[in-house]
């Protein structure tokens, strides 16, 4: 089907005027399908002709205005509008299809007790799968919701309940304006726990069978929710504008949340069923905020096409990770961000597919999803701190301000927002705009340190640099920490003005200075940018970064050690070496989960099978020296463990902790322990059908079948893998969740000869199945199905080979673009440890 065209979308967004959408759904029939009625009114220039958008199963009926229109008429997922009048009714009935993929009314038989639960995900343009619309960002209207549901189920959407008039109906009171990839409702036996504050209506909805867990949580939800709400009520003149405030967990969610006004729905792993690290409470606060700043930026302001996505992704993720820090327990908000979000970014601006974070063209609606990556979010939002330090706090919230007050509920641009914010500082910003928002890529910043005999600095400069084929140098306000020997840290703020100094700012004020143990670019994380140390610095991070006591400049220093071996310019083996030394001290959660997660990527592809086999057992040793070494029952010891199970090859004493033998005091091997256990031995071949069969059956819910489906998707047999790879490439009766465990698990560096026929298999079968599946789905599952531990030179002939045809989707070329770049790094990386060893 045809995506939207910014040229389309422009032409009918001049032509009409949408007034209102009054929507009513029948849910009662059972089966793979509903009824949907809708009557949309709108305006439009007399004698004009433009379309709408549906999606059905099959089309009933269709009136504009005092005629029937053809049902015939409808040509893939449009339906032409000829000879408006000036005030239009269009009524579009039909019988739309239940997706297993969260896009349009997605349906779920809960495993766990066999109850239906749906939610409407109508993200980026889907509502067009739930009833006729003209659905694109910029035709705003009030909608006006109707559900026949069964009567013992619950049904919420955007706006209150208004009516029940009888038993099995809800009729809801209309919205403020809303864009169409904003509706949603949940229905069926959902359990909810309700509250209020300050005047708003909170409540928080599950599946039944995981009701407990939320019962258990509820009250750290309605605190953050709280503590966000106060938060953003203190920084914008505008109060919540959508009335109620409900947060729904839906199975099967495709993204971690959608933020639609009035009901936001969450993916419901963030219902903790087994034990978890504070880490994982934080990302959940942090997303709980994110959802929030959305109520003001794309909700009641609203981007006008997805080239101004980042007006909506990266002001969500640079305020809630703000307001977490600021409002909520969880005061290091942006130390994950330094670490997790940061990493996510710098890789998505290095790869062949980066854009600018506000591009000046997105020519479709497809290519809009492609851009919701660590570009729009992570960097996006790192540009807006660093605009913060530079315009100052007082002046770009007046900016924002004044922004909501000029377009509440209608639509925006770049432009926009940037009078805004120039008329509140006094700047003119579009120079700014320009290099940060307008250009893709990053820059790295380099030290460069003289010390003289006397051991005192003669000369510090911090060098800026860019990739030659993005060279653009950028203004940069960072801090520079100066470490000693005894922990101490002196800092300056510094601004470097490639303008004035073409790109190498010398820092005057530290000549004569006694020279750091360690001096740190970048320290506090405040600008969008690589960092790399001087080789004496370099070479005293062993010895400092154990005693480091600010986690920020901790994360700061650990990405840059990940950063340089993904790079390739210190090998994988010198971070193993960093980790044996500094991981035991580290204290924060966040830390050792994501340097165990991230570099296990580099020692799983940059290492041949007899240097990773060495440098795994080290890093398992490291582990279990933070294992042993931390709080019993506390988040650093679960981190530590996950990290061992990961990473060991001792197979008895995994056996032993899922018997209950041997496990270190305060820890609880529970569901999700278990699996991750199982999982390992599996890939080992030390467990097998039989194990992960009885696993299920302790654990019959939905999330022991996905994480079934990963267990056997990795099992070491011809069998299993042929019947995972047939699901991957074949299957479209399974849910999203469970194609992608299937896709997750695939793959194993310990399986490289079993698997090795299947990497041209990947570029034989994954154009038909990326077509036979929606957008959202099949770029999922073709990333995580793509060959990505057949480091060597044929996958990558192979690849481009597959990139030579014409026949990708754009999702798929862009997933087997990047991953060849990533191919590419690893083999460049492979080169340099074995000249090294030579």
């Amino acid at each position: 089907m045809p995506s939207l065209t910014r040229v389309e979308a422009t032409a009918r967004g001049a032509a009409i005027t949408v007034e209102s959408y009054q929507v009513d759904l029948d849910l009662t029939g059972g089966g793979e399908r509903f009824r949907s009625r809708v009557e949309i009114r709108f305006r439009a220039t007399p004698g004009t002709a433009t379309f709408a958008e549906v999606r059905p199963a099959k089309l009933l009926a269709v009136r504009l205005n005092d005629r029937d229109v053809d049902p015939g008429a409808l040509t893939d997922n449009r339906l032409p509008l000829s000879d408006l009048d000036a005030d239009n009714s269009l009524v579009v009935e039909a019988e739309m299809a239940y997706s297993n993929t969260g896009e349009g009314m997605h349906r779920f038989v809960d495993p766990a007790d066999g109850e239906t639960y749906l939610y409407a995900g109508s993200f980026l343009d889907n509502a067009q799968r739930i009833f006729a619309a003209f659905d694109q960002p910029d035709l705003k209207a009030p909608f006006t919701l109707a559900v026949t549901a069964p009567p013992q189920w619950t049904v919420a959407g955007n706006a209150e309940v208004a009516a029940n008039p009888a038993p099995g109906r809800w009729e809801f009171a209309p919205t403020a304006p809303l864009a169409t990839y904003f509706f949603s409702l949940i229905a069926g036996p959902y359990h909810v726990r309700r509250a209020e504050h300050d005047g708003v209506p909170l409540g928080l909805y599950c599946r039944r069978s995981l009701a407990e867990h939320l019962d258990a949580d509820a009250e750290e939800l309605f605190t953050v929710t709280r503590q966000c709400l106060d938060r953003f009520h203190q920084l914008f003149t505008e109060r919540y504008p959508f009335g109620k405030y409900d947060q729904a967990f839906v199975p099967e969610f495709n993204a971690g949340a959608m933020e639609n006004p009035g009901i936001v729905t969450f993916r419901d792993d963030y219902v903790f069923r087994s034990a978890v690290t504070d880490t994982e409470r934080e990302q959940r606060a942090t997303t709980i905020a994110h959802e929030m700043a959305h109520m003001w930026f794309g909700d009641l302001v609203t981007m006008r096409w997805w080239d101004d996505l980042w007006l909506n992704e990266s002001f969500a993720e640079y305020l809630g990770t703000r307001v977490t820090a600021e409002a909520t327990r969880f005061e290091q908000a942006w130390t994950t961000f330094a670490m997790r979000r940061k990493a996510w970014g710098y890789a998505a601006d290095q790869r062949p597919s980066t854009h600018p974070v506000a591009p000046e063209e997105v020519a479709d609606a497809d290519e809009g999803l492609l851009n919701f990556d660590g570009i729009s979010y992570a960097k996006g939002a790192s540009v807006l701190r660093q605009l913060v330090a530079w315009l100052g706090d007082e002046a770009f919230l007046a900016g924002l301000n004044a922004h909501f007050a000029a377009h509440r509920f209608g639509n925006a641009t770049l432009a926009d927002l940037l009078v805004s914010l120039s008329t509140a500082s006094g700047r003119d910003l579009s120079g700014w705009a320009d290099v940060w928002l307008r250009r893709p890529q990053v820059n790295t910043l380099r030290a460069e340190v003289a010390v003289d005999a006397d051991g005192r600095y003669t000369e510090v400069a911090v060098v800026q640099t860019a990739p030659e084929s993005h060279p653009v140098l950028r203004p940069h306000r960072i801090g520079v920490g100066r470490y000693a020997a005894d922990g101490t840290v002196e800092r300056d703020e510094v601004d470097l003005d490639p303008a004035t100094d073409g790109g190498r700012t010398v820092l005057g004020g530290l000549t004569g200075a006694p020279a750091a143990r360690l001096l740190l670019p970048n320290d506090g994380d405040l600008t969008f940018a690589k960092v790399r140390l001087d080789p004496a610095s370099a070479d005293a991070v062993p010895l400092v970064l154990p005693g480091l006591a600010d986690p920020l400049a901790r994360a700061v220093l650990w990405s840059e050690a990940l950063d340089a071996a993904t790079d390739g310019e210190r090998p994988v083996t010198g971070l193993v070496d960093l980790m044996v030394a500094a991981l035991p001290a580290e204290t924060e959660v966040i830390i050792a989960e994501d340097v165990l997660t991230l570099s296990r990527s580099l020692v799983d592809r940059y290492l041949d099978p007899l240097t990773r086999s060495a440098a795994l057992a080290r890093v398992a040793g490291a582990c279990r020296q933070l294992l042993d070494g931390a709080p019993a029952g506390e988040s650093l010891q679960l981190a530590a463990a996950r990290g061992w199970i990961a990473a060991t090859t001792d197979a008895d004493l995994l056996t032993g902790w899922l018997a209950g033998r041997d496990v270190p005091a305060g820890l609880k091997v529970d569901a999700e322990l278990r699996w991750a256990v199982l999982r390992r031995l599996v890939v080992l071949g030390a467990a097998g059908e039989a194990e992960i069969a009885a696993e299920v059956a302790a654990d019959p819910s939905a999330t022991g079948a996905e994480r079934a489906a990963r267990c056997r998707a990795a099992l070491p047999d011809p069998a299993a893998k042929q019947a995972a790879w047939d699901i991957i490439v074949r299957d479209t009766e399974l849910s999203n969740r469970l194609l992608e465990a299937t896709a997750e698990g695939f793959w194993q560096p310990e399986q490289a000869e079993l698997t090795a026929a299947y990497v041209e298999r990947y570029l034989a079968d994954m154009p038909a199945a990326a077509r036979r599946r929606t957008a959202w789905t099949a770029d999922r599952v073709a990333a995580l199905a793509f060959p990505r531990y057949a480091v060597a030179q044929p996958t990558r002939e192979a690849a481009a080979a597959l990139l030579a045809r014409d026949d990708l989707t754009p999702g798929l070329r862009r997933v087997v673009t990047d991953a060849d770049d990533d191919l590419r790094r690893a083999l460049v990386a492979r080169t340099a440890v074995a000249a090294a060893a030579a």
